[in-house]
C-alpha cells in the first residue's frame, strides 16, 4: 500500500530500521480522544510516546474561526504549526495514535489536504510499537523546527455542508457514514445530545473499526473491499466520508486509498455540522 513510492502504513519495525525520528523520519503523535473518554492526549504524550516524536494538537491545529471542532485550519496556520514541530517539505512524516488506528488518519488526510504527500501511518499506533517491546521516552523531545511551506487547500479531498447538501438524490456521491450502527440509526443519541439523532439521507454506514484487524490496525484490502461491499458501497465510484466532526471518517478514508480508490472527500463538519443546521435534513433507522 503505497502512494507515489511512499508507504500508506509502516509496521513499526521498518520505523525503527529508519532510526525513528533521529533517523530522518517526523514522527508525529496525533492522538485524539471523544470527551467521555476523559483522556488527555497531550498529557498521555508526555508520560510516553515513541522516541524523539512530537505531539500533533488535532484541537490546536484548525481554524480558530470556526465553531465546529478542529475544522481545517487556514494552509499559513498548517505551515506554521506543523514547521513548529519539525516538518519540512523534504520529510517523511510517519503518524501514530494511542488507540492503533482512530485519529492518527486525521492527520494523515490533513498533509494530504495541504499538498505534503510523503505521510505514512504507523501500523498498529503506540499500542503495537510498545506490544513489540520497542522504547519509548516521557518529556518533551528537543525538536529542531522545520521549514514547511503548505500547498493550497486540495478541495478535491474536502466537502462543505452545501456540497454535501447538493449531492442528495443526485447519484454523483456515495455518502459514506464512519459512526458507529446506533449513532447512524438514532438509537444513541451520541456524545452531543444537543443535536438530532440519525444520519444524513441516502447515505450508507461503514463503521470506522470495521475496516481494522483484531488490533486496531488497517484491515488487509480483502476485509476492506468486504466492509464497503456489505454497506452497498462501491469504491470505484466517489465517495463523500463522514462521521460525527471529521475524525473518523478520515479513517475510511485512508480504508479507501488503501485499496486503490481515488475518488474520495471527507465532510469536514461532519454531524457536529450538518446536525446544528435547521435547513438540514435527518433520516434515522438503518441505510
Amino acid at each position: 500500500m503505497s502512494e507515489g513510492g511512499t508507504p500508506l502504513v509502516v509496521s513499526p519495525a521498518w520505523l525503527a530500521a529508519k532510526g525513528g525520528a533521529r533517523g530522518g523520519v517526523r514522527v508525529l503523535d496525533g492522538s485524539w480522544h471523544l470527551p467521555a473518554m476523559a483522556r488527555d492526549p497531550a498529557a498521555e504524550f508526555l508520560q510516553a510516546h515513541i522516541p524523539g516524536a512530537a505531539f500533533f494538537d488535532i484541537d490546536s491545529i484548525c481554524d480558530p474561526g470556526s465553531s465546529l471542532p478542529h475544522m481545517l485550519p487556514p494552509p499559513e496556520m498548517f505551515a506554521q504549526c506543523v514547521s513548529a514541530l519539525g516538518v519540512g517539505n523534504d520529510s517523511h512524516v510517519v503518524v501514530y495514535d494511542t488507540v492503533g488506528l482512530y485519529s492518527a488518519a486525521r492527520v494523515w488526510w490533513m498533509f494530504h489536504v495541504f499538498g505534503h504527500e510523503r505521510v505514512s501511518v504507523l501500523a498498529g499506533g503506540l499500542p503495537r510499537w510498545q506490544a513489540e517491546g520497542r522504547p519509548v521516552e516521557s518529556g518533551e523531545s528537543a525538536i529542531a523546527p522545520g521549514a514547511f511551506r503548505a500547498a493550497a487547500r486540495d478541495d478535491t479531498l474536502v466537502r462543505s455542508f452545501e456540497q454535501v447538501r447538493a449531492t442528495l438524490g443526485s447519484g454523483h456521491a456515495q455518502i459514506v457514514d464512519a459512526r458507529a450502527a446506533a449513532r447512524f440509526t438514532g438509537e444513541d443519541p451520541g456524545p452531543r445530545p444537543d443535536l438530532p439523532r440519525g444520519h444524513i439521507p441516502g447515505s450508507r454506514n461503514v463503521p470506522f473499526d470495521a475496516v481494522l484487524d483484531d488490533d486496531a490496525a488497517l484491515g488487509d484490502a480483502a476485509a476492506i473491499r468486504r466492509a464497503f461491499e456489505n454497506a452497498g458501497v462501491d469504491p470505484a465510484q466517489p465517495v463523500i466520508a463522514t462521521c460525527g466532526s471529521g475524525i473518523t471518517a478520515c479513517t475510511l478514508a485512508l480504508a479507501l486509498a488503501a485499496i486503490g480508490a481515488e475518488q474520495v472527500a471527507v465532510y469536514d463538519g461532519s454531524w457536529s455540522d450538518w446536525g446544528s443546521r435547521a435547513d438540514a435534513p435527518v433520516e434515522s433507522g438503518p441505510a
